[in-house]
């Protein structure tokens, strides 16, 4: 191996056909381990996708839950709360502060006899409760 022809070799191929030489003298039991020890490292790697997978369940199971739980937890409309509409029409009115209603919300016949309602409201006693 020291002889002076090995010296001018490059070491790259001295370590290459030295390997090739131990290749060759290897008994069946030793190779047979390398060669599945060789195709268990070229085998793509399937441990990543397992655990995706693992994690699935669980998160969609999880963002179900969610989903009900915003669904029910969401505030329902009252019933009996009055709109703003009809809190406006049911509350009192100050007469002196308010505008004439719209002609297409109150009845005709309202306008038909104004000059009543004029003397009405002079001729009011008894205010009513406000």
């Amino acid at each position: 191996m020291n002889s002076p022809e090995h010296e001018h070799e490059p070491i790259e191929r001295r370590a290459h056909k030295l390997w090739r030489e131990a290749a060759h003298h290897l008994d069946a039991s030793t190779t047979a381990r390398l060669r599945a020890a060789r195709r268990e490292a070229l085998q793509p790697s399937t441990a990543p996708q397992r655990q995706a997978v693992r994690w699935l369940i669980p998160t969609g199971a999880l963002a179900a839950m969610a989903l009900a739980v915003m669904m029910v937890w969401q505030p329902l409309p009252h019933a009996h709360a009055p709109s703003a509409n009809q809190a406006a029409s049911s509350a009192p009115q100050d007469v002196d502060n308010e505008l004439p209603p719209d002609a297409e919300q109150v009845d005709p016949g309202l306008y038909q006899n104004l000059d009543f309602y004029a003397w009405l409201a002079a001729n009011d006693r008894h205010p009513t409760s406000r």
